[in-house]
């Protein structure tokens, strides 16, 4: 499969994935609104997932994919994932069982200025203790999802997330019912739900690949420990994002309550062009290029890089600079309902353009780290996030506490971590032969973006929002048509096409 249509793949499943999510999070808005429940929720959410990021879906992902791809290679690759399925089981199991026991204690290190708020801290127990184990079963799922990408199969994995927020909207609904009268405690159960329905579902798929999963007994082989030796530095490599995500919600638990949840809601909504881009990007181009490493084809590997870091760039300059721009209307026609406020629309909106200016970064980062670990090198990715997360969390404390800002303070402190963290790789990856740039396609890139922000800057004026959601949307679509548009035609003009399909011949380096 070529890298287009399995970044095709990966990006259909995973904008459906985005769409899902998006009506759970509007329902969410509408009914938790942004107050205490909602900040205890948002906790509860966030924990199982930050370790599920950067363990799991990170540095699993990253050390097991080219692990399991040699396997492939000389056909005992069952025997691989089975032992490490086992051995995922045992020590994610207790994690999490030993996490759920010390979970008072847990809550006071990553939210602790909850304790000041007896009512969120409260809340945020009972929740997280519900939704943690949902860290096992997704561990788990990400084993299997890994080995279906190496096979080529890319669209169970990113069709798994659906499932997910599908559990949560039926949650919405039951909680709406008053079936439940939590809906704090509803969404929390849903979250465990969803954990089994996913593994249960991507077991299914492994039917038809001679994929043959069994549960050995745990041992520490010679592989085992390989995997586990490039896990290590992976944990911070492969989940630097994630970590300063996770500062984030620390730091913000002492700012007043909704300030997490304003963070949530503008997350989110970077996570559409991060994960259909950047995290579809690296979920794709791994397998491939770990496969063209392996193989000593380093000019396969080369125009791999090149066309993904283009692409990157294709995709995530103008999503981010859209968002930045047309932040408050999107926020207003999302989730400006029911108890999502006129103020919680304006704080959120600051967030999410703060949070806007890093994403680019934060796209490329994933094309540029994914060299390193097709090369089995988890050390450089782990060197720049630990600069770039102590920057994040550093700069965040100056900008709330030394100058007064809030929640936008967060969000801008983490895009300063991600474009340093774009800049010291690309250092560290100057001399490989691997990594290649198509400026002449980066420069219509930039040309494409420049005029598109004209335009739509140009233009927002004229297109005033009523206050119905059905005006809002009528007020937004066009300015999103008309910038799209706008994008597109620069970019045919410029004749990118052809250059991106003739890329191969003017590759160069940044550094000459």
């Amino acid at each position: 499969m070529s890298l287009v249509r399995a970044l095709a793949s990966i990006t259909a499943f995973t904008a459906l994935s985005r769409v899902a999510g998006f009506v759970r999070d509007v329902l969410t808005a509408a009914i938790l609104g942004a107050g205490p429940v909602a900040d205890a929720f948002f906790v509860a959410l966030k924990l199982p997932n930050f370790f599920r990021r950067i363990s799991a879906e990170g540095a699993f992902a990253v050390a097991f994919v080219p692990l399991y791809t040699e396997k492939l290679e000389r056909g005992d690759a069952g025997a691989f994932a089975s032992q490490a399925l086992s051995l995922m089981l045992l020590v994610i199991g207790a994690f999490c069982a030993v996490a759920m026991v010390a979970m008072p204690l847990v809550l006071l290190l990553v939210a602790p200025g909850f304790e000041a708020d007896g009512q969120r801290y409260a809340l945020a127990l009972d929740y997280t203790r519900i939704t943690f184990p949902y860290l096992l079963f997704m561990s788990l799922s990400a084993l299997i999802g890994g080995a279906l990408n190496a096979h080529g199969r890319f669209a169970p994995f990113a069709f798994a997330p659906v499932l997910f927020n599908l559990c949560l909207i039926a949650a919405l609904g039951a909680a709406h019912a008053q079936m439940i009268a939590d809906p704090g405690l509803a969404l929390s159960l849903g979250v465990a739900v969803a954990g089994v329905v996913q593994l249960a579902f991507l077991v299914t798929c492994t039917r038809g690949l001679g994929l043959r999963l069994r549960l050995p007994r745990p041992r520490l082989t010679a592989d085992m420990r390989r995997l586990m030796v490039l896990m290590g530095p992976g944990v911070l490599g492969a989940g630097a994002m994630q970590v300063n995500l996770f500062a984030d919600m620390v730091i913000g638990s002492f700012l007043p309550a909704g300030a997490i949840s304003h963070i949530y809601y503008a997350d989110r909504l970077e996570q559409l062009p991060l994960g259909t881009v950047g995290i579809a990007l690296g979920t794709a181009l791994l397998p491939m290029l770990s496969r063209a490493v392996a193989g000593e084809e380093e000019t396969a590997a080369r125009s791999l890089f090149s066309r993904a870091l283009t692409l990157c760039f294709a995709l995530g300059m103008p999503a981010a600079v859209g968002l930045f721009l047309l932040a408050e209307p999107i926020i207003r026609t999302l989730f400006g309902y029911g108890a999502f406020t006129e103020t919680d629309v304006a704080a959120t909106s600051e967030v999410l353009r703060a949070y806007a200016i890093g994403m680019p970064a934060y796209i490329a980062v994933k094309v540029y780290s994914s060299v390193c670990w097709a090369r089995q090198d988890t050390m450089t990715p782990v060197k720049t996030a630990l600069v770039c997360t102590t920057l994040n969390i550093v700069l965040a404390l100056v900008l709330i506490f030394g100058f007064g800002w809030g929640a936008e303070g967060i969000a801008l402190a983490t895009s300063v971590a991600g474009w340093m963290q774009l800049a010291l790789l690309i250092w560290a990856l100057r001399a490989d032969p691997v990594v290649r740039v198509d400026c002449a396609c980066l420069g219509k890139i930039a040309l494409g973006v420049a005029l598109m922000a004209g335009v739509v800057w140009a233009a927002e004026p004229f297109f005033v929002p009523g206050d119905a959601a059905l005006a809002r949307v009528l007020a937004l679509a066009p300015l999103i048509a008309l910038g799209v548009a706008t994008y597109g035609a620069v970019l045919l003009a410029a004749g990118f096409r052809r250059s991106y399909a003739g890329g191969r011949k003017r590759i160069h380096t940044f550094f000459g």
